[in-house]
């Protein structure tokens, strides 16, 4: 017996053809495969989150020297009157960034409406952040930007 769309060999026995999924006999519904998008968006959910969860850490060092500079190193680095401030932005940065990776993963993953546009805009701003940033970026890009990819994650959010 052979599959009448793929013309692939089969078993007399089997509902669905193996190679394509095809119904081989009246009833059996197709087995339909996951597309790309489908595949790889819980993955790009889970590194953003990572990532995000990554990026708490300096934000909070950051934050925590320019709070306690003068315990933990010295007032020799910190006799500038900007020094504090600076260190204080630098760790807030951290902390924004980090939770909008935390964030945008969330909602790829619960395939929030919004989370798709998020998450390209974020994945541009990736790509400066060498090397890692750079390969997060690049697969956000990759997965997010094809043709096909806007209709569906727009029927993936509906469901």
């Amino acid at each position: 017996m052979f599959c009448n769309r793929c013309g692939a060999p089969v078993e007399t026995d089997f509902n669905v053809c193996p190679r394509c999924g095809a119904p081989l006999q009246p009833g059996v519904p197709a087995l339909t495969r996951p597309n790309r998008l489908e595949r790889h968006i819980r993955t790009l959910g889970i590194l953003w989150i990572v990532v995000g969860v990554l990026l708490i850490m300096p934000s909070l060092v950051l934050a925590g020297i320019s709070h306690a500079s003068h315990i933990m190193i010295g007032d020799e680095i910190f006799t500038n009157p900007l020094m504090r401030p600076l260190l204080f932005f630098l760790g807030s940065g951290f902390l924004v960034v980090a939770a909008g990776g935390i964030l945008v993963g969330w909602g790829l993953m619960r395939h929030e409406h919004w989370a798709r546009i998020a998450a390209i805009v974020v994945g541009i701003l990736a790509l400066f952040h060498v090397p890692f940033g750079t390969a997060l970026g690049i697969y956000t890009l990759w997965v997010l930007l094809p043709a096909d990819a806007r209709a569906q994650y727009e029927r993936l959010s509906r469901t």
